[in-house]
């Protein structure tokens, strides 16, 4: 159903429903209905989007979580299926994203459930596999290269719209930013971007080296933080100290002989 709701499809959740529970012993329609919404929340604690119809219902075990788990490895085609969607409709120049207030400004999920949230988040490495999908990453850059070209020429300044660099395209990575940009009087705009399609307070990645950057620069650099990337992109942006919105947890150590 996620599949059709994708592609523009025409489905029958009720006869999705009546469909499974032919094959179920002794389960009513609402109860099919209520694991669906289970499977929604699973989804969005993996940084997966859901079918709108089904909004998420927590408390769910933990062995459906393992179960969509499995699911989403052995059909990786699934994880690169949209990244570049607003893309494939030729529009070169898109609408410029939302950007709206961080996490920590906004209001919090109950307690119960944040946490199982970000525990499916943890055992399952959601940050990881984000930071992996090389295809979602470009996405997401790209779409921000063209969101501050756009924001700039909105501001009357196409000369430095045409001095914005894509830093992680052409220089590679290491520079502890993707993207050299401006703010609209002038001043160097250094952008992060992390891109999941899941929501909000999906977990990511950060290396040494872009925090390194982070706090030198502190004046010139964010982090710009795009969610909801498969179906309507939207952002908020962070800037340092990042100890100050998130919390950052050591994940490897480099091991030197003595």
């Amino acid at each position: 159903m996620l599949a059709h709701d994708f592609a523009g499809r025409r489905y029958n959740k009720a006869a999705h429903r009546r469909a499974l529970l032919a094959k179920l012993a002794g389960r009513s329609e609402g109860a099919v209905e209520f694991k669906h919404q289970n499977i929604s929340a699973v989804l969005k604690a993996l940084g997966e989007d859901w079918i709108p119809g089904y909004k998420p219902a927590f408390n769910f075990q933990m062995s459906l979580a393992d179960a969509v788990a499995r699911w989403l490895a052995l059909n990786e085609a699934w994880m690169t299926r949209s990244s570049k969607q607003w893309l494939s409709e030729g529009v070169h120049e898109p609408a410029p994203i939302w950007i709206g207030p961080a996490p920590t400004l906004s209001n919090q999920p109950p307690p119960d459930e944040l946490e199982q949230m970000l525990g499916v988040a943890r055992k399952f490495d959601v940050a990881g596999r984000d930071e992996r999908n090389r295809a979602l990453g470009r996405a997401g850059e790209e779409l921000a290269v063209e969101h501050e070209r756009s924001s700039l020429r909105s501001a009357g300044r196409g000369d430095l719209a045409d001095r914005v660099r894509w830093v992680s395209d052409e220089d590679g990575d290491g520079a502890g930013y993707d993207i050299a940009s401006f703010t609209p009087d002038g001043a160097p705009r250094l952008i992060e971007v992390k891109t999941t399609n899941g929501w909000e307070r999906t977990p990511f990645h950060i290396t040494r080296n872009e925090l390194a950057v982070a706090e030198a620069r502190r004046a010139e650099w964010c982090l710009l933080r795009l969610w909801n990337f498969s179906r309507q992109p939207r952002a908020f942006e962070l800037y340092p100290p990042l100890d100050a919105h998130v919390s950052l947890t050591a994940m490897t150590f480099q091991a030197s002989f003595h």
